[in-house]
């Protein structure tokens, strides 16, 4: 049940929220004074986990279902957040998928398919947030790129020219949003332990650790941590910003 105070808190919207740092970032961020929408695609028991999590931690929580690639569906979960809790009033932008490959084996249909999901669908909700936190004069925007959109990689063209693109649109946003008291700041992590590892083989993964100087994973509450922090309000000066957590893998 949804308390008759939630409209009084501050609203946190997560996609990808089911797993990963969308997890690590809805149970860190929950508490009383947060109310928290967790967006999901296909992973509804771990989604509805993650909201009883943050039911036990004070916040008044809502998860959703569906593809942030479809508008339609994005405008309906907004409209129903919008109806529980008055609008969206920090924005965590987490969703995407992962893809490999050389650019000569890439088919302009997996290209658009990649875009749709991990550019696409940032614009998407952070249209659909803007209305709300122009009102308030006041929000903040949180988007999830990589390290490889900061350095490109070899046989990940696709994905970081996707996660290159987010870099781009966050500094943009900052530099739009500005005026209207909204922040707009990204992270960049390197290789996080998530369910996405699950995709590579173990000779990869001991291969990319060797090259961490840490020599481990990043994990998902590390980033976590980050998005906290550029959601508060002790964050108003930073924006534009893209830091990345990578263990010392790439540091520029």
């Amino acid at each position: 049940m949804i308390g008759s105070n939630a409209r009084k808190k501050e609203t946190i919207f997560i996609t990808g929220g089911s797993r990963g740092i969308g997890r690590a970032t809805a149970l860190r961020m929950a508490g009383p004074g947060r109310n928290i929408a967790l967006l999901y695609r296909q992973h509804e028991e771990e989604a509805r986990e993650v909201a009883a999590l943050c039911r036990e931690k004070g916040s008044d929580s809502l998860f959703l279902q569906t593809d942030v690639s479809d508008f339609d569906g994005l405008s309906e979960a907004f409209s129903q957040v919008n109806r529980t809790f008055g609008g969206v009033d920090v924005l965590v932008n987490n969703a995407g998928v992962s893809t490999y490959g050389m650019v000569q084996d890439i088919s302009p249909l997996e290209w658009d398919r990649v875009f749709s999901i991990n550019v696409n669908g940032y614009f998407y909700t952070t249209k659909l947030a803007i209305p709300h936190m122009v009102d308030r004069k006041w929000g903040r925007i949180i988007n999830i790129s990589s390290v490889w959109g900061m350095v490109g990689a070899s046989c990940e063209s696709l994905y970081a020219a996707t996660k290159g693109a987010i870099i781009a649109f966050t500094k943009s946003c900052a530099r739009e949003l500005a005026f209207s008291g909204i922040t707009c700041n990204c992270i960049a992590p390197g290789m996080v332990d998530t369910p996405m590892m699950e995709e590579l083989d173990e000779e990869s993964v001991q291969v990319a650790l060797s090259e961490i100087p840490l020599g481990r994973m990043v994990e998902p509450e590390e980033v976590a941590l980050w998005v906290d922090h550029f959601a508060s309000k002790e964050a108003e000066a930073t924006t534009g910003q893209v830091i990345s957590p990578n263990g010392g893998w790439i540091i520029s």
